[in-house]
């Protein structure tokens, strides 16, 4: 299990791999809003957790469509699935490896950008708090969509209309979390209702995602 998820690292981090692409678009909508919202300061600091985290949130669907394709043009997804390793922690490392490669640089580059934006002194802890509760359950509910649309010719656009109604609690809970950081009021329930979808999200995604992989590889 190890080896599959270094190897998946190694994918990820070779050129064409993917690593760096959700991290450097991430930085393109970042750099971007203050051209078309204005320089006004106090815009860009009320605004600045939501579009932190859709930003985040689009950076992690850039990158889904690459989970399981690359295993699936060269045949290995198929000696995964009659492999000893249950397809759930298959499934499982392929969303851990996604979140390190994607997630992760997100979590940390996210404090710096918020710089741009005039964000809030105590709006930073709570950015690196709910980015890091959140985001590994936009890897893990992002294996489901790339598991219903592998095999499909250009199915990145079939995959994003099915992945984005799963994303738009973590995105309500996360940015609330972040804007009531900011303002000094109680972050305690949108933060464990961010970590409660993150939770459900890695207990039951898994089983779910390696359902969708037999369907698609009979």
């Amino acid at each position: 299990m190890i080896a599959l998820l270094l190897r998946d690292l190694r994918l990820a981090t070779r050129a064409g791999g993917g690593f760096g692409l959700g991290l450097a678009f991430f930085l393109i909508v970042v750099t971007l809003v203050p051209f078309g919202v204005g320089p006004e300061g106090a815009i860009l600091a009320r605004i600045a957790g939501g579009i932190l985290w859709i930003g985040a949130l689009l950076a992690c669907l850039l990158s889904l469509d690459r989970i399981f394709a690359l295993d699936y043009e060269d045949g290995s997804l198929d000696l995964l699935a009659t492999a000893p390793i249950p397809m759930e922690a298959v499934v499982t490392l392929k969303a851990l490896a996604h979140w390190l490669t994607t997630g992760l640089p997100l979590v940390l580059v996210a404090p710096l950008l918020g710089v741009l934006l005039h964000m809030p002194g105590p709006a930073y802890l709570w950015l690196l708090v709910s980015l890091a509760l959140g985001t590994p359950a936009l890897s893990v509910l992002g294996t489901f969509g790339a598991a219903l649309t592998v095999g499909l010719k250009r199915g990145g656009l079939l995959m994003s209309l099915l992945v984005l109604p799963l994303y738009v609690p973590t995105l309500i809970f996360g940015a609330e979390v972040v804007r009531r950081g900011a303002v000094g009021m109680p972050v305690e329930v949108p933060l464990l209702l961010l970590a409660g979808i993150t939770a459900a999200s890695i207990a039951l995604m898994p089983f779910a995602s390696a359902a969708a992989l037999r369907v698609n590889l009979r």
